[in-house]
């Protein structure tokens, strides 16, 4: 018998597909990170043994023995790296605590930060992107250090994702914190679903956009914009 998943299409109806029928479609259910309302009723510990548990039970039913040197401490490894690093972004404790500060300067053209490596993992098949994020936003009468930036990457990206949804909530979430429409994102990253597996093309690569307020309604805005963004 085939393995069934349900997903909600845009109009919140129930899909009854096969996972075999799904393939390698490229699948976006939401904006937002889909997450159960008890998310976080358990703390990182439980999970994490869980977590151990259940990825050793993988890797017995893979064959690899457990009780050689190398392999034993691997299902703590991974539960570790799972909750306190790669997907440290699904936790809103972890959230950046980002201050607004009054534009003094008096600074009216937009603020680039730009090439801002991230890792993040594809939430179809659990295997890594990593690229580059390109922001850039007009202070609307105030501005946030340029480490939180990268650090707001960082969060939204500490997660299974896609990478639309991920553009998206970068660029919202500045949008949130600045007051301001005027934000742009690009990212420009490499999927291991294609590259390792599947297709196995090792040379392409992804690109999305955020375009809001003037970088959307302003041709010239947006193209200096790109002009910064690909200056060497």
């Amino acid at each position: 018998m085939k393995q069934k998943e349900i997903m909600l299409n845009t109009t919140g109806i129930n899909l009854d597909r096969s996972i075999d029928e799904i393939g390698d479609e490229h699948i976006g259910t939401s904006h937002e990170t889909p997450l159960r309302e008890d998310a976080f009723e358990m703390d990182d510990e439980l999970k994490m043994e869980l977590i151990e548990k259940h990825f050793k039970e993988i890797m017995h039913v893979l064959g690899l023995d457990l009780t050689d040197d190398s392999l034993s401490g691997t299902p703590r490894r991974v539960a570790k790296m799972f909750i306190q690093e790669v997907f440290s972004g699904l936790d809103p404790k972890n959230k950046p605590d980002v201050k607004l500060f009054e534009n003094k300067y008096k600074y009216s053209e937009m603020l680039v930060e730009k090439d801002i490596t991230f890792f993040s993992h594809c939430e179809h098949h659990f295997v890594p992107i990593y690229g580059k994020a390109h922001v850039a936003y007009i202070s609307n009468g105030h501005v946030i250090g340029l480490s939180k930036i990268n650090r707001i990457v960082q969060y939204f990206a500490k997660r299974p994702q896609v990478q639309e949804r991920l553009t998206m909530q970068i660029g919202n979430e500045l949008k949130d914190i600045l007051g301001t429409d005027d934000v742009a994102v690009v990212i420009d990253a490499h999927h291991m679903c294609v590259s390792s597996r599947g297709v196995k093309d090792v040379n392409s690569k992804t690109v999305t956009s955020f375009y809001s307020g003037k970088f959307d309604k302003d041709d010239t805005t947006r193209k200096e914009f790109m002009q910064y963004i690909t200056m060497k």
